[in-house]
């Protein structure tokens, strides 16, 4: 593929300015940038969504192609794409989601059943993915969803000699031990020839997997370079137009008053935990993929049924069995997700109602909305946390995930919690928006809140906590402290027996 001259203006502002970049047959090419830089724009121009401006090009396997394309265009010539959603329909099988639109009929147009079955049960052999075609897609663990995404856009692909896999964040609500799994699935698909354009903002894995990797920066491409030629530090400082030289603020210093006692809390996962929180304090919860740690958050707010213990924030207590968010929000918790636009916000309404949703009910005088008080405040909100565009009107949906997941924070630091429950914070946030979520954790222990993250980023605990317990079999097994407190140890403990 080589687009040439890609550029894209809304209502008189460039966002997109004359991008050129190419992928090579069987080469997996990184595009990286931070949230706003053009990236999903780009991506959207060669998916049909947005009309390039004039001047734009585009060849595909040797032949100009006319643009703008149409919705159906793209999968006919030969251009395949996976989005972060992943866009499988839940509630269908693996051969359902693979087949649709495109199954192979037999006389009076009936589906040729076993037929089907076994092509989808070959696809999937070839790619090593070990799930039955007569899976329902719910059922599927989160890397094996993405995996068959990247089947079926593969399989949308298998006509033409050669084609490009468009994968747009596949890994953003992946655990690291899934990540290795998906990697190989997009390494086979490479080896047959098929380009890979992989959009992601976590480094490292630009540094495993790819080729070569383009930069964008405000809507302009700042380079391709072949990946093994970049150090992270000239990479990062591709993307941010300048070195970071501080990714991780210093630690507060936390008090001996505790905020919360968790005591023998078990659930579906969780056995037999119990520890304390403190005033000012970073507590880290992390471990191997389904230990138990990624469901705490969410049993201590009532997301998730817990079977049994109790919780006490700031001397009143409560059992977490039947506990509800309402009640969790009452208690003074509150709760940043890891797929923040499917369980922490409202997608369809607007910055400013998710903005105020649990602090509504202070901007009403006698039955009457002050909607000039609630503007003011959003707008506040929105230059504190820097969640842009500053547009309260826009849908939640549309922002980028970085600034979603500020959004998110801005709401409830405006409901000023005693406790903040956070799980993989930075999941899916290009890396300047790291370090200004850092930043308001960092903030939030300055306050005096206790803030605990439950997380698979092993390096961003060690640089935040001040304690981290590592949990197997869904025990804690290690509680890492001081000097202690390092990815290496996570990382050793992770695969201790008790």
């Amino acid at each position: 593929m080589e687009a040439r001259g890609f550029g894209k203006t809304f209502s008189g502002r460039t966002v997109l300015r004359a991008v050129d970049l190419t992928v090579e047959s069987g080469e997996v090419h990184g595009l990286v940038g931070q949230n706003g830089s053009g990236k999903s724009t780009f991506i959207k121009i060669l998916a049909g969504f947005h009309a390039p401006d004039r001047g734009a090009a585009l060849r595909l396997d040797g032949r100009e192609i006319d643009l703008p394309l149409g919705p159906g265009d793209p999968g006919k010539l030969g251009l395949g794409f996976v989005h972060q959603d992943l866009g499988l329909v839940e509630t269908a099988t693996v051969l359902e989601n693979l087949c649709v639109g495109r199954y192979e009929t037999g006389l009076g147009w009936r589906i040729r059943w076993r037929r089907e079955r076994e092509r989808v049960s070959a696809a999937l052999g070839r790619f090593g993915i070990a799930v039955s075609p007569d899976a329902v897609v719910s059922s599927l663990r989160e890397v094996d969803k993405a995996r068959v995404a990247i089947l079926r856009a593969v399989e949308q692909l298998r006509d033409r000699s050669r084609g490009v896999l468009v994968l747009d964040e596949p890994t953003a609500y992946l655990p690291v031990d899934g990540i290795g799994q998906l990697f190989r699935t997009i390494r086979d698909v490479a080896e047959t020839g098929i380009g890979v354009l992989f959009v992601t903002h976590r480094l490292e894995e630009i540094f495993s997997i790819t080729d070569r990797v383009s930069v964008l920066r405000d809507g302009q491409l700042i380079g391709t370079n072949k990946t093994a030629t970049l150090s992270e530090e000239q990479l990062v400082s591709q993307i941010l137009g300048f070195s970071l030289d501080r990714l991780y603020p210093a630690r507060p210093q936390p008090t001996d008053k505790a905020v919360l006692r968790v005591r023998q809390l078990h659930g579906s996962m969780v056995r037999d935990l119990s520890f304390e929180l403190h005033q000012g304090e970073i507590l880290g919860l992390t471990g191997l993929l389904g230990m138990g740690w990624e469901q705490v958050p969410y049993l201590l707010f009532g997301a998730e049924s817990a079977w049994e213990g109790s919780a006490e924030v700031l001397g009143n207590e409560v059992a977490l069995s039947g506990l509800s968010p309402r009640d969790a929000v009452s208690m003074g918790f509150a709760l940043i997700p890891a797929n923040r636009l499917r369980d922490g916000v409202v997608p369809l309404a607007s910055v400013a109602e998710n903005l105020t949703l649990p602090t509504i009910r202070s901007y009403f005088d006698h039955g009457t909305l002050h909607l000039k008080r609630e503007t003011r405040a959003v707008g506040q909100l929105m230059d504190h946390f820097r969640a842009v565009p500053r547009e309260p009107k826009q849908a939640m949906a549309t922002l980028s995930g970085g600034n979603q997941q500020k959004v998110i924070l801005a709401k409830w630091f405006a409901r000023d919690p005693a406790v903040f429950l956070m799980h993989e914070p930075t999941q899916g946030v290009d890396v300047g928006a790291r370090r200004q979520i850092f930043e308001r954790v960092r903030e939030a222990a300055e306050a005096g809140k206790a803030v605990l993250v439950a997380s698979s980023e092993q390096e961003d605990l060690a640089a935040l906590c001040h304690r981290v317990i590592v949990f197997r079999n869904g025990r804690p097994i290690s509680e890492l402290t001081g000097k202690g407190v390092s990815a290496e140890n996570m990382k050793q403990h992770s695969f201790r027996r008790r």
